[in-house]
C-alpha cells in the first residue's frame, strides 16, 4: 500500500468515527465500537476492521512495503528484453512479440514497466538542434490521388560478423494511409520501377507520385525550375499512367507520411528481426503490411484498407499488365563470356544455344527466370538459393569441349629426338662381333 494510499484510508475511518461519535454523544466508547455499523459506512471489511481495531483504528504502512517478489511473470524473459534494450530498442510492441514467441504469457503493463526501471541500458540518443516550431502547414489530398514513395537503408549483420546493406522501397497513399514496403539488396532504378510495379498490382495507380529528388527520378531542372525528367523515367510514368510531382529541395516534411512510414518500419519492423532471405523477408513485410493496413490508425481517422478498397480504388485505375511493364519487371542483363548473367549481386547460368548477348532475368518468390531478349521464351529456371556460389543450368555448356586455334603465324620452334626402338634385355650385346674373333 502507497503512502498516498494509506492517507485516504486513514482520512475515511476518521471521518466515519467521528460521525458515529457525534450520533452517540458521551455514550460513545472506541473500544465499544460497533463494526458492522462502522464498515457499512466505509465499505471496509469487517476482519480488517478488527486488525485496525488492535492500532487504535490507526492505517499503518503495510510490512512488505518496498520489498520485490523473487520470481515475477517476467522472470526468464528479462535478458531478451535487456537485449533489446542494450541494442536501443524500447518499443515495447516489438519485444513484446518477441518475448510472446519464447512463452511469455503475461500483458504489456509488467513489461513497460521493467522498461521504464531499466532506461539506464538504453544507449544516450544523439544531441539534436533545437526545435525551429511549426514552419509549414499540412495538407490533404482526395481518394486515389496521391501517393508518396521514397527509399530507407538499413544495415543487414551476417553471422560471419560481415554486414551489407539493404534498400527498403516504401509507397503510402496520402489519403487514407494504405501502406506497401519491399526490400531489394540495393536502391538501383530497376529495383525502383519493380517496387512501384509490386505496390500499383496492390494498391493500383494514383493521378500522381509525390517523391524527393532523386536521381533515378529528375536529372536536375532546368532554368525555369521545372524537372527534368529522367528519360527511362519519363517512359515508365508513361507507360503505367500517372504523373510525378516533386518535392522541394531539403525539405522533407513535404511528404512527411513517407518519411515517417520509413521511420515506424525501422522502428517497429526491422527492430531485432532476424530473418533467412530477401524473400523471405519480402514475405514477412507484406503480412505486417496487412496486419498495419488492417488496424484502426488515428492520424487518418479509419481502417487505411477498409477506406482505400471502398475510395480510393474505384478513384484511380488499374495497372494493365502489358509487353511493356513485364520488361520493367525484368530487368536487361549481359552475358557474360562463361555464360553467365549477374543478377542480385549473384550469378546465373543461361544455356549455350541461346547464341545473343542479352537476355532479361526476373525473379518470382523462390525461382529466378531468365528470358530472351523479347520475353517470348524461357531460356532456363533457377532456384533462388541466395548462395554466394555459381548456378549452373543444365546445358549450359556443349558437349564438345571448346578449341583454341593460333590467331598470329606461329614462329616459336622446338625439336624433338627421334624415339629408339625397343630391343628388349639382351639387345645391348654384338654376338656377330665375338664370333669372328
Amino acid at each position: 500500500m502507497t503512502e498516498k494510499e494509506c492517507n485516504d484510508l486513514q482520512s475515511t475511518i476518521t471521518q466515519a468515527i467521528e460521525g458515529m461519535k457525534a450520533e452517540q454523544g458521551p455514550s460513545f466508547d472506541p473500544e465499544k465500537i460497533n463494526l458492522a455499523e462502522l464498515g457499512r459506512r466505509t465499505g471496509i471489511s469487517r476482519k480488517r476492521l478488527r486488525r485496525l481495531k488492535k492500532n487504535g483504528f490507526v492505517v499503518l504502512p503495510s510490512a512488505s512495503r518496498g520489498t520485490h517478489r523473487k520470481e515475477t511473470v517476467l522472470t526468464g524473459y528479462t535478458a531478451i528484453i535487456d537485449d533489446f534494450l542494450r541494442k536501443g530498442i524500447s518499443n515495447s510492441e516489438v519485444i513484446l512479440n518477441e518475448i510472446r514467441e519464447h512463452g511469455y504469457t503475461g500483458q504489456r503493463t509488467q513489461l513497460k514497466e521493467y522498461i521504464h526501471g531499466h532506461k539506464d541500458l538504453i544507449p544516450a540518443p544523439r544531441c539534436l538542434v533545437a526545435p525551429q516550431g511549426n514552419r509549414g502547414r499540412r495538407y490533404h489530398t482526395g481518394p486515389g490521388e496521391s501517393y508518396q514513395m521514397d527509399w530507407g537503408f538499413v544495415t543487414i549483420e551476417q553471422g560471419d560478423g560481415r554486414s551489407y546493406r539493404a534498400a527498403c522501397f516504401a509507397m503510402i497513399c496520402h489519403h487514407c494511409g494504405e501502406r506497401f514496403i519491399e526490400f531489394f539488396p540495393n536502391a538501383k532504378q530497376e529495383n525502383l520501377f519493380i517496387g512501384m510495379i509490386h505496390g500499383f498490382l496492390r494498391m493500383g495507380v494514383p493521378e500522381y507520385i509525390l517523391t524527393d529528388n532523386m536521381k533515378s527520378v529528375t536529372s536536375g531542372r532546368d532554368v525555369n525550375g521545372q524537372p527534368v525528367w529522367n528519360l527511362e523515367y519519363e517512359r515508365f510514368m508513361k507507360a503505367a499512367g500517372f504523373r510525378t510531382k516533386l518535392c522541394k529541395p531539403r525539405h522533407p516534411f513535404t511528404k512527411g507520411k513517407v518519411e515517417r512510414l520509413i521511420r515506424f518500419v525501422k522502428n517497429n519492423f526491422v527492430a531485432g528481426r532476424c530473418f533467412g532471405n530477401i524473400t523471405d523477408l519480402n514475405y514477412e513485410a507484406i503480412r505486417w503490411c496487412d496486419y498495419q493496413n488492417g488496424r484502426y490508425h488515428q492520424s487518418v481517422d479509419c481502417v487505411p484498407h477498409e477506406e482505400h478498397t471502398g475510395r480510393c480504388l474505384p478513384a484511380g485505375h488499374s495497372l494493365g499488365m502489358n509487353d511493356a511493364i513485364g520488361r520493367y519487371l525484368a530487368p536487361l542483363r549481359r552475358i557474360s563470356f562463361d555464360g553467365f548473367v549477374n543478377y542480385e549481386g549473384r550469378r546465373f547460368g543461361v544455356p549455350h544455344w541461346y547464341v545473343e548477348r542479352t537476355c532479361r532475368v526476373k525473379r518470382e518468390e523462390f525461382t529466378l527466370y531468365i528470358l530472351s531478349t523479347d520475353l517470348s521464351r524461357v531460356l532456363a529456371m533457377h532456384n533462388v538459393t541466395w548462395s554466394r556460389r555459381d548456378s549452373f543450368c543444365e546445358d549450359q555448356y556443349a558437349d564438345e569441349q571448346p578449341e583454341e586455334f593460333p590467331t598470329e603465324p606461329v614462329k616459336a620452334v622446338m625439336q624433338e629426338k627421334p624415339e629408339k626402338a625397343d630391343q628388349g634385355f639382351l639387345g645391348s650385346f654384338d654376338f656377330d662381333k665375338e664370333v669372328e674373333l
